[in-house]
């Protein structure tokens, strides 16, 4: 992780803080923005959510899936909390606490639908955990979406009364998803065959997720010049919303931690089990709320609320873990793992 994605919580805050101030001071600069549109598709929010998307979908090794049956439980602890767990706890949150604010439980319930494929790489890594389950589960992640995403949150959002464009919520699966998951195939094969896959992992991959991350802070600059004068007129709501996503990430981390000790896993695994079971895709949430309901929403600025405050929170779980290691949470024994690019 270089520096600068270490401090990547204090460029999104600036960002924030920049588009709310290029909304005060240009204010025409939303209604451009909002203009270039395709059928209700903002075109740059379009074109920055796929550069986003399309370098965590590169992390899909289907090779890495034959290898589940040799270590099945900790993946099979992350499955259930990443599509069991936390959307039951993200929807009864939502209900709890933002009753009358329908597209901020929208968020919310989009955010704990959708486990992470990308960022839980890193946090593996600096945790110093079995990066061969990481990418196993991380590419089982992204197929699964394709496949629960939709039905998940229809039923979490149906269960409450809560009115969504399932068409819109499907498109962007599709278009935010499916897309760049075949782009991401396909290119991968042709790079690794003309170029290598030493050139693949050490350059074209860093390359490609410099871009990601330029991409998401540029996302979040036109979300709050879209929407700059909503949030100064309702600030409250950014506090608002944060009090399920944070006692969210308590309660689900808290799980994962208990289950992790429960059934007897090492550290290197326990640790990638709690930190893909307790993370989320916010690409894809935020993907899904603008196209479900605009690029100037509540809906939408939920959602980056959850990446707001998911990267500092990760960080803080890469330490806690590395502290109850030390004390013996964990099981002792470990599991040798091989040597796999990421």
């Amino acid at each position: 992780m270089s520096k600068f994605e270490k401090y990547l919580a204090l460029w999104v805050a600036l960002c924030m803080g920049l588009g709310l101030l290029l909304s005060q001071t240009i204010p025409g600069i939303g209604n451009t923005i909002n203009s270039w549109q395709i059928r209700g598709i903002s075109i740059p929010i379009g074109i920055c959510l796929f550069l986003m998307m399309y370098p965590a979908l590169l992390n899909l090794q289907l090779s890495e899936l034959k290898k589940l049956r040799n270590s099945p439980k900790p993946i099979l602890l992350t499955l259930f909390s990443n599509w069991i767990v936390a959307p039951i706890i993200a929807a009864v949150l939502a209900n709890l606490f933002l009753k009358g604010y329908e597209q901020l439980m929208v968020a919310i319930i989009l955010l704990g639908s959708s486990p992470c494929t990308a960022m839980v790489l890193v946090w593996g890594k600096l945790a110093n955990g079995n990066q061969e389950q990481n990418v196993i589960n991380t590419s089982l992640n992204t197929l699964t979406i394709m496949v629960l995403y939709v039905p998940i949150v229809t039923l979490l959002t149906g269960i409450q009364n809560i009115p969504i464009d399932r068409w819109a919520l499907l498109l962007s699966a599709l278009v935010f998803i499916g897309i760049p998951l075949i782009l991401g195939i396909v290119s991968k094969r042709i790079i690794i065959r003309n170029k290598g896959e030493n050139w693949f992992h050490q350059v074209y991959r860093p390359i490609v997720g410099k871009v990601a991350i330029a991409a998401l802070l540029m996302t979040l600059v036109v979300l709050f010049s879209l929407n700059g004068q909503v949030l100064i007129n309702n600030f409250d709501l950014l506090g608002l919303v944060s009090l399920p996503l944070l006692l969210g990430f308590v309660i689900v981390v808290g799980f994962n931690l208990l289950i992790t000790r429960l059934f007897g896993l090492s550290y290197k695994e326990g640790i990638i089990t709690v930190l893909i079971g307790s993370s989320s895709h916010f690409e894809i949430a935020i993907a899904a709320a603008i196209s479900m309901y605009g690029v100037g929403s509540l809906a939408a600025l939920g959602t980056t609320m959850g990446l707001f405050w998911e990267v500092p929170i990760m960080l803080g779980l890469v330490e806690l873990g590395k502290y109850l290691n030390k004390r013996n949470f964990w099981n002792k024994e470990t599991v040798p793992t091989a040597t796999i690019n990421y």
